[in-house]
């Protein structure tokens, strides 16, 4: 099929007569949501971004710019999920409670608005790895038209391209929570330290960074071809850097960033993923 085609299928997903509360985040896999459904009903689609302790540093504000370019209706929604004992608590989860808290607030102002149908950007590679939210988009009845469609990243890169999206080559990422061991309680003061620490390492010039946080101990992440530069100019600064957000120890995992490399422990712990 192609790209025309394949976005054309995308796009007669919404229904032409009713609104949309698309759930964007501004990565590449909302953004292409919140364009077919503007591409669809016009100004009866809504972006709607969460703004919570949870996100990274400058998110929101990507949002904010992607769905102007776009020429989409755009609401930010404030939400602190670490009132949440359940996510505070940061078992394996966690991710269940978040989304849950999450939709519900979606839910809520589609109501409120009339707009009787929510989307969010989940799709086919989401099935590989635990993803214990998907949970909660299926018990409350959310609509996922990538992954309904048969979409996967690839599919979604390449018809965000065609359709013009700037951010159809932008890294993946996920909340902050990621970076925390499973059963490690999540605080404010912690969450604000991942941040600072991998807006420094984007400072330096990584791309694809992730910081885990272990209290004491960091591992970071980087794409295995920007390993070395961790070890050559960049290491002292990296190292005096990551001490002073109180780091005591600093290790970089040799198998680079991969996605969701916290939930490896779970597969080794025998659990069902």
């Amino acid at each position: 099929m192609s790209d025309k085609r394949q976005y054309e299928s995308l796009v007669a997903f919404f229904p032409r007569d009713k609104g949309v509360v698309v759930a964007f985040s501004g990565g590449v896999d909302s953004s292409l949501l919140l364009a077919a459904a503007t591409d669809a009903v016009g100004d009866m689609a809504l972006g709607v971004t969460i703004s919570s302790p949870l996100n990274c540093p400058g998110e929101l504000e990507k949002a904010q710019e992607i769905a102007r370019v776009l020429g989409s209706r755009h609401v930010v929604v404030d939400l602190d999920e670490l009132a949440n004992p359940d996510v505070v608590s940061n078992h394996s989860d966690r991710c269940y409670h978040c989304k849950r808290m999450r939709f519900e607030a979606l839910l809520e102002l589609a109501k409120k608005r009339s707009l009787p149908l929510l989307v969010e950007g989940s799709c086919t590679d989401d099935l590989d790895d635990y993803r214990p939210g998907i949970r909660a988009v299926r018990e409350l009845g959310i609509s996922s038209p990538l992954l309904q469609l048969g979409f996967c990243k690839d599919d979604v890169r390449r018809l965000s391209r065609f359709r013009g999206i700037a951010a159809w080559s932008a890294p993946s990422n996920s909340c902050l929570a990621t970076r925390v061991p499973y059963g490690q309680r999540l605080d404010g003061d912690r969450l604000r330290r991942i941040a600072e620490a991998e807006s420094m390492l984007h400072q330096m010039g990584f791309e694809q960074v992730r910081v885990r946080d272990y209290g004491k101990l960091a591992v970071v992440e980087v794409d295995r071809d920007s390993l070395s530069r961790i070890s050559g100019s960049l290491r002292q600064n990296i190292l005096d850097g990551l001490e002073n957000l109180g780091f005591g120890r600093i290790c970089v995992d040799l198998a680079g960033y991969r996605s969701g490399s916290m939930n490896e422990v779970l597969e080794s712990d025998g659990q069902d993923t």
